[in-house]
């Protein structure tokens, strides 16, 4: 069985603020950087062998604390980056106009074909988290690597694992640095392949971390 776990980035400075990030970047705060320590070494206790982020900064700089608490290199890979928000990004959610935000509600609500203009679909960003998840596989025997991620990439990976279509509702919260676990293994009362073991785990970090859509 080779499990994979899978971790938010810190807390950002854009989080703190609530100005949509998407695949541009925002610095870890002072706290994000100390989440990141706590899941550092949450992970070395875990005997975490590889560690591949997304590329996009906050997530490198959050595998890198990781990544140097186990003693191992980090591999970064585009694929694990957040949701394009297209044109609503780098924007205070404050200053949306009411078509904003109903084009920013479609990728929560349901909407099938929810997208902001410029921007990616949920589908679009599920098939290349899967494609970076199931490249683990390849790994050697008895590794137990670690993926960096964000808040609705991970989110859109671990309900689709679950049989959610990709532009489901959008229920599954994952705070900076929460840590999930998902499985690849044969059981006589589960589905065959990837199954979800923990979502969400906080309770390595202090205190409690902040979703930059919800407080």
């Amino acid at each position: 069985m080779l499990q994979v776990y899978l971790v938010r980035h810190g807390e950002t400075v854009w989080n703190v603020s609530r100005r949509i990030q998407g695949q541009s970047d925002s610095a870890l705060t002072a706290k994000g950087e100390q989440q990141a320590h706590q899941v550092g070494e949450r992970a070395k206790l875990l005997g975490i062998t590889d560690v591949i982020a997304s590329d996009l900064g906050r997530t490198r700089r959050t595998a890198e604390i990781i990544a140097d608490a186990c003693g191992c290199p980090v591999k970064l890979d585009p694929r694990l980056r957040e949701l394009n928000m297209g044109v609503l990004e780098q924007r205070p959610i404050d200053s949306l106009t009411a078509e904003e935000e109903r084009w920013r509600n479609s990728l929560l609500n349901g909407s099938e074909h929810g997208r902001i203009p410029q921007g990616e679909s949920m589908a679009e960003m599920a098939a290349r988290m899967h494609q970076v998840l199931n490249a683990c596989l390849d790994l050697p025997p008895g590794r137990r690597p670690l993926l960096v991620s964000h808040g609705m990439a991970l989110g859109v990976l671990v309900s689709t694992i679950l049989g959610l279509p990709a532009h489901a509702e959008r229920r599954l919260r994952l705070r900076n640095c929460s840590i999930s676990r998902v499985d690849h293994q044969q059981s006589l009362w589960l589905a065959s392949g990837w199954v979800v073991e923990t979502a969400g785990d906080v309770s390595h970090l202090d205190l409690p971390a902040l979703d930059e859509l919800q407080r």
